[in-house]
């Protein structure tokens, strides 16, 4: 075997059955849909948490980062 030549390694696909994959697509849907939640829209009037703000100071920075108002 020369030094350009890689052995050939097999590889087999990962095959999800469609009810496990809708599993992992609803989880994913909803972890996104939560994440966009608590980064873009909790604030004050519509927090879930009421007049906490601790969640809206925890994500602040990144808020503007990546271009949503909040003042």
């Amino acid at each position: 075997m020369s030094g350009a030549e890689s052995p050939q390694v097999a590889t087999t696909p990962l095959v999800l059955p469609i009810s496990r994959s809708l599993v992992w697509l609803g989880g994913t849907a909803l972890l996104a849909l939560l994440l966009y939640y608590f980064i873009g829209i909790d604030q004050g009037a519509v927090s879930v948490f009421g007049a906490d703000a601790h969640v809206h100071e925890f994500v602040h920075d990144g808020r503007h980062f990546l271009g949503f108002p909040c003042h």
